[in-house]
């Protein structure tokens, strides 16, 4: 994607951020290019200005166009993280956004597959899901192992239940960027 596209969606997180933050609803001009009408799913993740982690959810639905897609999950990070309160005014200038665009879900039969630093992870099984973007693991300096251990925690399921046959293992790639 070229960086005048990415620097418009990235404008629209945070417009639709401190837009959630005040209460109000979004309305943001759309800006015309073929890849945002694009069907795909999407994550927005919020950080601090120290770094830390303070809202991410996303989707891995590709069922709106792109852009649509990035609002509303900008909002539902700074509104329904369920791990955090919702983020106030006074706090948007200072969040650092990033956006990751997910590519389609690969079915895979072997951790093997994995490639750290290119893959994200989603198992699913059990009746539980769980998904871990690729730069989870890079930044932490995983293994393939631990990534897909960690994946299935996420999920709420034993760290190795990815072996097992009732559960489904998937990676994914993205193309993240942020400010």
């Amino acid at each position: 994607m070229e960086a005048q596209l990415k620097s418009a969606l990235l404008d629209v997180a945070r417009r639709s951020v401190s837009a959630a933050a005040r209460g109000d609803a979004t309305v943001l001009e759309r800006p015309t290019a073929p890849i945002l009408e694009e069907p795909r799913g999407a994550f927005v993740t919020l950080h601090t200005a120290e770094g830390a982690l303070r809202g991410c959810v996303g989707t891995t639905a590709a069922h709106r166009p792109l852009f649509d897609t990035v609002v509303e999950m900008a909002r539902a990070a700074a509104l329904r993280d369920p791990r955090f309160d919702p983020v106030h005014t006074e706090e948007v200038d200072d969040l650092e956004i990033e956006i990751s665009i997910l590519n389609p879900l690969e079915r895979i039969h072997s951790i093997e597959d994995v490639e750290v630093g290119r893959d994200g992870l989603v198992v699913e099984g059990r009746g539980r899901r769980g998904l871990l973007l690729p730069q989870v693991a890079s930044e932490r300096d995983w293994s393939p192992e631990v990534f897909a251990a960690m994946t299935c925690e996420k999920a709420g399921l034993p760290h190795d239940a990815y072996l097992g046959d009732d559960v489904a293992l998937f990676r994914f790639s993205t193309e993240s960027f942020k400010s």
